[in-house]
Order: structure tokens, then C-alpha cells, then sequence
């Protein structure tokens, strides 16, 4: 195989694993002892400092519930902590109903309650919201990936690469789990013929040929875009998929119908994630072995134990899943504004919209306490893309499904920006 693939170990940045997991353990708890949502015990005086979380709720297979309500989670175990920077703060959300109105709506509300930043959220609408946060000055931290503005708007910071990221880091992961041919099932859209691109960039440096097999957005056939991907049942031969968690599902049913003796499986997480494996059989299911490519370290791993900690005593039926991925990006965004609030702080400067921006544009790096490799947005992190240039994690994580469960195939993280910016594969 041309090329190597990068690695960055969780114990590769300026800290060991084990003292950077230690870190963050002790980061949140300090900084959410700082921290308050609606007074208490403490409070500071001064007036409150407002974020706000947006996802959809009530609009079916949209639903990503789990992130507002982590966001409460996080408003109410802070809420009689003090402040920090001399403010309390106060944690909105916002159902964005997966509708133009409602991510526009969910932004009025942002701009008039003042707030300093859009922490995490998940919406396929930036287009119709992001304009709103840019012309009041509002920070965009975190977000899922899912539109353009997310990556290209200067007030936008995303906490994880987007779907480009996965779908690079799918094909490094099946061309050194030995595949010889690859089919792709994807949207039939434009953002689907930027995925071929980018799983075409990552196949090249070995030679593995593509299959693009396009899924229609509106009543797909699944059984024919399970045998157009399975083909000749090749020995070697893999697929990989790159489509939403329902589409997913029923792709997995008609590929579990169809029974293919040697094909293997690969996919993003996204599509991917512990309740499909759980949905379609876990152990005994399609995806057992299958390689999945992800953003993050999977639910398993110790460095969510501070997320689960926050969440003890959350309700039977409260929507929010550890393993989902809108949850952990929404977490991960709170753990970034936290430390940057923290870094203002230290420094003696107020937390306003203006001054987190600069604190976040300033190239410091803030740690995610293993979830991610140290973020910033620096210019020198910028991805060099007319497209992306505010994608600045291009690590992703390498996973396989063991025993019914998401585990890790491989430690640390990958890098996959050689790969999004066209460059040919490190050496």
C-alpha cells in the first residue's frame, strides 16, 4: 500500500493519556464549580451569561432531542455552582423542528436573548440560521457537520471534521483491513459527489478501485443498491456507506436478505452508531465485524466518563444516548467553551460574544481531555479548501463492531487532511 497511514496516539499531545484524562476529569468539575444556570448558593452578581442549543424535536427520524436535553443536563448540574468570570450562566434551547423556520427562529432567539455563543446543536439548516448569528456576532461552537456554512462561515467552529473526515477515514481504514475494491453507497446529491471525491482521494495511493453506488433521496430500492454494491460477493470486496441512520437500517435489512458470503462491511458513524448495531441484531447482526469509522474514541472508552457522571440520575426516558453522535459533539462543544470562558478568565478579560471569538481564533489550543486531539482555529489550522476552511479536526478514529459492540480497532487517531486537501499520502 502507498503511503502511511498517520497516526496521533491519545497520548500524543503535550501531555501523557493517562495525566490528560486526569486533566479533564478535574477541568469540568472545576469550571462547572464556577458555573451556574439560574443562581443559588454563591451566585455571582453580575448578570448572567446566555448560550443556547438547538436541535430538532418532534419531527421524526430528524429527531435529535438528545442534544438539548444534555444541554439542560449541563444547565442543571451548574446551576447553584457560582460563576465564572463573575457571570452565571443561563442555558436556553431551542426545538429547530429540522425546518428553514425553525433554524431561523431558533437564531432570533439567540440574537435576542444576547447570547454569547450556539453551543453544539445539530441542524441541516445553517444557510437559513448561520447569516442571523454572523450579523449579530454570535459564535457558532461545535455544530454536527451537516451544510456548508458549518465550514465556511468565519463565526463557525466546528469540534469535529463532518462527514468529508468519516468518509476519507472509511477508505484509509478498509485499504489497510486488506480490501481490493470498494463500493460506495451514497446520496445522489452534490454532497454525495463530494464524498466519491474524497473515498477516491483516499483509495488512490493503493490502487483500489470505486464503485459509486448513488441512493435516490426519495424512495430509495435498497434491495438493488445492496446487490449494485455486493456485486460478485468478491473475496476482497467491501462496501462502505455513507447515509443516514434510517436509511442505514433498511440498507442493512435488504444487505442481511441478501446474505453475501465475503463481502465486508464498512460505514461512517452517524449511520452507524451502537443503536443500529443494537437495532439490526448486534452480536448475531450484518454489522458484527463490520470496520466503522468515527469522529471520536467510542462510547466505551473512558474518556466519556465525565458525560455519563453528569448524566447519573437523568430520567428513564430521557432522549439523550451517550452514543449518540449529536450528543458527544454537543458535549465536546461545552467542554470547549468551558475551558475557553476559563482561559478569558484567567486572563481578566469578560466573556462576551467578541472575546470568545478572539479567544478561539487565537491558535490556543484547548484540550478535549482525549475525545478529540487538542482544538483550535487558528489560521495555521485552517483547512487550505474554497469548501472547508474552517474544518480544522481531520482526525478521525478507527472502530469495529466486537460482540455486538462499538470498540476500538485501532488506538488513537488517524489523520486524514492529506486526503481532504488533495495532497498526495505521507510517506
Amino acid at each position: 500500500m502507498a503511503g502511511r497511514i498517520g497516526r496521533r496516539s491519545t497520548a500524543g499531545t503535550r501531555t501523557g493519556r493517562a495525566g490528560r484524562l486526569a486533566a479533564a476529569a478535574a477541568l469540568l468539575p472545576a469550571l462547572l464549580d464556577l458555573t451556574g444556570c439560574a443562581g443559588g448558593a454563591g451566585a455571582a452578581e453580575n448578570a448572567a451569561v446566555t448560550v443556547l442549543t438547538m436541535a430538532p424535536s418532534g419531527s421524526g427520524s430528524a429527531d435529535r432531542s438528545g442534544s438539548t436535553a444534555l444541554a439542560e443536563a449541563i444547565g442543571r448540574s451548574v446551576s447553584a455552582k457560582g460563576g465564572f468570570g463573575g457571570h452565571r450562566l443561563h442555558v436556553l434551547t431551542c426545538n429547530e423542528q429540522d425546518t428553514a423556520e425553525g433554524a431561523a427562529a431558533c437564531a432570533r432567539q439567540a440574537v435576542d436573548a444576547h447570547a454569547v455563543a450556539v453551543i453544539g446543536s445539530y441542524s441541516r439548516h445553517a444557510e437559513d440560521f448561520v447569516p442571523a448569528l454572523e450579523a449579530a456576532g454570535i459564535p457558532y461552537l461545535g455544530g454536527y457537520g451537516l451544510s456548508g456554512p458549518e465550514f465556511s462561515s468565519p463565526l463557525s467552529y466546528p469540534v469535529a471534521g463532518g462527514t468529508p473526515a468519516l468518509i476519507a477515514g472509511s477508505g484509509r481504514q478498509l485499504v489497510a483491513a486488506g480490501c481490493k475494491s470498494i463500493a460506495l453507497v451514497r446520496p445522489d446529491n452534490r454532497t454525495g459527489d463530494t464524498l466519491t471525491r474524497y473515498l477516491s482521494g483516499a483509495l488512490r495511493p493503493a490502487g483500489v478501485p470505486l464503485t459509486d453506488v448513488k441512493a435516490a433521496e426519495k424512495g430509495p430500492d435498497f434491495a438493488a443498491l445492496a446487490r449494485a454494491a455486493v456485486g460478485g460477493d468478491r473475496k476482497d470486496g467491501c462496501v462502505t456507506t455513507a447515509l443516514g441512520v434510517e436509511q442505514t437500517r433498511a440498507l442493512l435489512d435488504a444487505y442481511r436478505k441478501l446474505a453475501p458470503a465475503r463481502t465486508r462491511l464498512g460505514a461512517v458513524l452517524g449511520g452507524v452508531q451502537q443503536s443500529v448495531v443494537d437495532a439490526t441484531g448486534g452480536k448475531g447482526g450484518p454489522l458484527e465485524g463490520a470496520l466503522v469509522t468515527g469522529w471520536y474514541p467510542p462510547e466505551s472508552s473512558a474518556v466519556w466518563d465525565e458525560l455519563r457522571h453528569t448524566l447519573e440520575g437523568r430520567p428513564a426516558d430521557s432522549p439523550v444516548d451517550v452514543s449518540d453522535l449529536g450528543v458527544q459533539t454537543t458535549w465536546v462543544a461545552y467542554q470547549v467553551f468551558f475551558q475557553a470562558a476559563d482561559r478569558l478568565a484567567s486572563a481578566g478579560l469578560p466573556l462576551t460574544a467578541k472575546t470568545l471569538r478572539n479567544q478561539l481564533d487565537s491558535g490556543d489550543s484547548l484540550d478535549t481531555g482525549g475525545v478529540t486531539p487538542p482544538l483550535d482555529w487558528g489560521m495555521a489550522s485552517m483547512l487550505p479548501s474554497a469548501e472547508s476552511p474552517r474544518l480544522t479536526n481531520t482526525w478521525v478514529t478507527f472502530q469495529q463492531v466486537e460482540n455486538g459492540r462499538l470498540a476500538q480497532q485501532q488506538s488513537g487517531f488517524v489523520d486524514v487532511r492529506w486526503v481532504l486537501t488533495g495532497k498526495r499520502a505521507p510517506q
